[in-house]
């Protein structure tokens, strides 16, 4: 459900972008409201990866079948970030200047692959995500004079693209999700109770939203700008 309630977020964000970015309304996308629906929408993705691999860690480990584990990791993490390569090749094509670089599909398919190690970390986690905290705000007041490490979050002075997760600090929020997951889903067994929501209609479609998160993620962009092409070739709506 959290998932699909990101992905409502990150879809509304990006309507608003889009109409703003092509001129057909305008939206303070620096404001505080917008800025940070999008930041909300990024976070929940990037804390339920971590969440997701300590419960299916938890889980192969309780099977016995771990060792097959970091193998499948490994080649999630790896079709993830080629569709991240995907996107960066579609968006240099039509976007241009700003294309994105090492966005939100780059971050995650590395992220995942990085995060094998700390599972069995624990509380030791979130004193790591802490110091990725702490580096990531020295690195957001430092500029460097090449473009190799984009990735880890050095950038150079005139750096500009549409999507940017490096991994610090954006790490800090796997490791996080990692932590919750072992405190909180302990034996692939979740440790607390909620109410059930589970016949509610809006409940029922956040489920199928964030179950189909990937394919939302890769098509919507285009879904809406042709719709808003599609609106302006047929009608002065704008």
């Amino acid at each position: 459900m959290c998932r699909g309630l990101a992905i409502v977020l990150m879809v509304v964000f990006h309507i608003a972008f889009d109409l703003d970015h092509f001129r057909l309304y305008s939206f303070r996308l620096d404001s505080f409201f917008w800025h940070y629906l999008a930041r909300l929408a990024a976070s929940i993705f990037i804390l339920l990866v971590g969440l997701s691999l300590a419960i299916s860690h938890s889980k192969a480990s309780r099977s016995g079948v771990e060792r097959g584990f970091f193998k499948r990791i490994i080649i999630r993490g790896l079709k993830i970030f080629c569709l991240g390569l995907l996107i960066t090749f579609v968006t240099f094509l039509f976007i241009g200047p700003g294309f994105i670089v090492f966005g939100i599909l780059h971050f995650i398919g590395i992220a995942i692959i990085l995060s094998y190690p700390f599972l069995r970390l624990g509380v030791l986690n979130m004193i790591t995500a802490f110091f990725i905290i702490v580096a990531g705000l020295y690195f957001q007041a430092k500029t460097v004079n090449f473009p190799w490490l984009l990735w880890l979050g050095l950038t150079p002075h005139d750096f500009y693209t549409l999507d940017f997760f490096p991994l610090i600090p954006w790490f800090s929020l796997v490791l996080i999700g990692i932590c919750l997951g072992n405190l909180l889903y302990d034996g692939n067994k979740r440790r607390f109770n909620l109410p059930d929501w589970s016949g509610l209609l809006p409940v029922k479609v956040l489920r199928v939203l964030g179950k189909n998160s990937l394919p939302i993620y890769l098509l919507h962009q285009p879904m809406i700008i042709a719709f808003l092409f599609l609106l302006l070739s047929q009608s002065t709506f704008f």
